[in-house]
This record gives structure tokens, C-alpha cells and sequence, in this order.
């Protein structure tokens, strides 16, 4: 696909900003999310850190008519979790939220899954499956690689652990725009799809369900829900194919070894 489009030195630079701050966001929230706050009161934390400590822009905010700055998406909620004063989460809940930040013209994109007080060891298997599948597709990625490559090892994990992987939604190329080309799925066949080069920017967000696939949108046109009401759990990562493999911009604190 020649459409897709390879960043400089000189973007990457600024990429890797745009991807560390956003890391940072999540490790202001870390202290905050807890049973009894509401996915509202996360989304304005966000806000407020995003604009006023970091001086940066949160991208979802405007796009396709959002009006908010992340996503919450619970328990049984896929992606697109519309933030809400009434829902506040509990013990037990398993949560992800993901977050879009601009900085000086480039963006960057991540989510993190966070487990509430006394989580089933059932629905903690699948946050941790989850997480590992998305490593297992960023370990895939390298120049040369296809993204059928960074697809099959992500399906083959999830379904190797009796899990599913949703179709519908995808990762997306990433730089001045949210979503560039090329389309990321989770699912493939070695060799098949886009080959990978230096300076390709895109985004990995395995969306993996514990019952069946099958998802459905609810009324308010945004939240993703699965069809059978099982968990489902996401990681995001925004990462860079480079000489030497890849490069994940959005690392956190807590994935540094």
C-alpha cells in the first residue's frame, strides 16, 4: 500500500513527545481510578491535566462530534464507552480507558485496562490475555514483517486462550491525523497485508471478548457492546516501525525494564 504515509526523523521526534506525555497522563490517573468515581469525573481529570499541566490538546475532543476527552468503556462494553455522571464504578469492575493527546501538530494514542478492588479471577484472566496479546503483536512488528504477521499472532494468542477477537474495529496509521492509513486488524495470516517499513507510525489495540465476537452498538450511536453481554478487554499502543524493529511511543513508567 503506497498511500501510507512514513514519518521523519524530525516527526518521530515529535511523535515520541506527544506519546510521552500521554504515558504521563495515565500515571496521574493510576491515583485517582478507584470504585466510587465516575467515568465522568476520569474524563475531566484527564482534561484537566491534559490542557493545564501539559499544555497539550486532548485529540478525541471535537472528533466526529465527541465532546469528550477519552473513552470508559465497562465490563461488557468493547470500546467507544461514552463517559457519564451516573456511572460510577464499582468493585469488581474491569475498565479501560483510552485517551488521545496532541502536541505541537502530532498525536498519540493508547488505552490501559484497569481492574477495580476484588476482581474475578475469571475477568483478570482476560485483562492479562489481553495485555499479552498486544505484545504479542508489537513484538511482531518489524521492516519487512506484514501486518498479516502483527494480525496472527495477536488471533492466535487470544484464541489459543479460548477468546475471541473483534473484527469490526481496528488500529489505524497515526501522525497529524487520528486516523491515517493503514488499517491495523487483529487478525490474519503471516505474509498477508501491508508490509511493514521504517518511519510507519500506527496504532495496536486488540479488542478481545470472552464469549463470542459478535458485538453490537447501543442507541447512543457510540458504545460497542458484545452481542452475548461476556467481558471484553483492550490494550492500545501507539508504536513505530524503525531500522531496528519497533518502538512503542506510549510506553508507561510501569512497562520500562
Amino acid at each position: 500500500m503506497d498511500n501510507v504515509p512514513l514519518k521523519s526523523a524530525e516527526e518521530l521526534t515529535l511523535m515520541r513527545e506527544a506519546g510521552r506525555l500521554l504515558a504521563q497522563v495515565f500515571g496521574y490517573l493510576d491515583t485517582l481510578i478507584e470504585p466510587g468515581v465516575t467515568t465522568m469525573q476520569i474524563n475531566d481529570w484527564a482534561e484537566r491535566y491534559i490542557v493545564d499541566e501539559l499544555k497539550a490538546r486532548p485529540a478525541s475532543k471535537g472528533q466526529y462530534d465527541y465532546q469528550y476527552v477519552l473513552n470508559a468503556s465497562v465490563n461488557q462494553v468493547v470500546c467507544h464507552g461514552v463517559p457519564s455522571e451516573t456511572l460510577t464504578l464499582k468493585s469488581g469492575d474491569i475498565v479501560n480507558i483510552d485517551i488521545t493527546l496532541e502536541k505541537n501538530g502530532y498525536i498519540a494514542d493508547s488505552s490501559k485496562m484497569y481492574m477495580l478492588g476484588e476482581v474475578k479471577p475469571i475477568a483478570k484472566r482476560l485483562v492479562d490475555k489481553t495485555y499479552e496479546a498486544l505484545w504479542k503483536g508489537i513484538h511482531a512488528v518489524k521492516p519487512g514483517a506484514t501486518l498479516g504477521d502483527v494480525g496472527h499472532a495477536i488471533q492466535r494468542h487470544a484464541e489459543q486462550n479460548g477468546y475471541s477477537v473483534v473484527r469490526e474495529y481496528c488500529g489505524h496509521g497515526i501522525g497529524q491525523e487520528m486516523h491515517e492509513e493503514p488499517e491495523v486488524v487483529h487478525y490474519g495470516k503471516p505474509g498477508h497485508g501491508v508490509v511493514l517499513k521504517e518511519g510507519m507510525v500506527f496504532t495496536i489495540e486488540p479488542m478481545i471478548n470472552q464469549g463470542k465476537a459478535k458485538v453490537k452498538i447501543k442507541k447512543d450511536g457510540w458504545t460497542v457492546v458484545t452481542s452475548d453481554k461476556s467481558l471484553s478487554a483492550q490494550w492500545e499502543h501507539t508504536v513505530a516501525v524503525t531500522a531496528e524493529g519497533v518502538e512503542v511511543l506510549t510506553l508507561r513508567d510501569e512497562e520500562r525494564v
